[in-house]
């Protein structure tokens, strides 16, 4: 869980925050896990939809496709054919903005549920330092486990070809490139 911190009155009035379902099919090899969608992505009901998120031309430039161009549904089948899927480790919390480190009362997603819905699940991807957090419970699966650099906004310090070079190295590993 998140660290318990004093709350803000706007954030204790208000009501918790729910995630987003799994992406995830039985091609599924490995599993990016976020922490908790921002603000855009709870928004439009879509993961990494913050226009400066890097996670959709990572993948663009990986897989030399412009997934940032197509409808989301078809980014989705994309990622899916690729054996990609996605999650978050939080179900719910209380923020205010989309920062990880404004998440509080965090309740952990079933990821124990991600072998039964994945049976060809080969690693888990924590997608920046929040996600990772939770390292001994995905280690728990017997896959491997990686923390990757987040590639959000926030995570200004690497620029998107150091990124871009990480997630190529950890998606070809795992043979999902």
């Amino acid at each position: 869980m998140a660290p318990a911190t004093r709350r803000s009155p706007a954030v204790a009035a208000a009501p918790a925050l729910l995630g987003l379902p799994p992406v995830v099919d039985a091609r599924t090899r490995m599993i990016v896990l976020g922490s908790f969608p921002g603000v855009a992505s709870l928004r439009a009901g879509q993961y990494y939809a913050h226009p400066r998120n890097h996670f959709w031309p990572i993948l663009s430039a990986l897989w030399q496709t412009d997934l940032v161009a197509m409808a989301y549904p078809q980014r989705l089948e994309v990622m899916l054919e690729h054996g990609l899927g996605l999650w978050d480790v939080y179900a719910s919390c209380l923020r205010e903005g989309s920062l990880d480190s404004a998440i509080e009362a965090a309740e952990l997603n079933d990821l124990a549920s991600l072998r039964v819905i994945a049976p060809g699940l080969r690693a888990l991807a924590h997608n920046g330092g929040e996600s990772a957090r939770h390292r001994r419970i995905t280690e728990a699966l017997g896959v491997a486990v990686l923390r990757l650099p987040s590639t959000s906004p926030a995570n200004a310090s690497w620029s998107f070809e150091r990124k871009l070079d990480a997630w190529r190295a950890a998606l070809t590993e795992h043979g999902v490139s």
